[in-house]
């Protein structure tokens, strides 16, 4: 039974490990993002843009996708 606790403990004490990194890592993310403006697209365009605005939309968020990714490894090399 003791085991079993343990075990369960170390358990959750990991996925709080795991969970704090990631937070750490996403504040980490969105702190760079705001403050550079990293990954936004350069020029504004009145008017409508039909897909350049979609393909935009999407560099934008998988340029996001790859700094949580690097802010992520950042923060476990510590």
């Amino acid at each position: 039974m003791a085991e079993e606790t343990t075990q369960s403990n170390q358990e959750s004490k990991e996925a709080r490990e795991g969970r704090n990194t990631d937070e750490v890592a996403l504040e980490m993310m969105k702190f760079i993002a705001l403050t550079t403006g990293y990954g936004k697209p350069s020029g504004a365009s009145a008017g409508f843009t039909g897909k350049a605005a979609k393909a935009g939309t999407e560099e934008y968020a998988e340029a996001l996708l790859q700094l949580f990714d690097r802010c992520r490894r950042a923060v476990r090399n510590r």
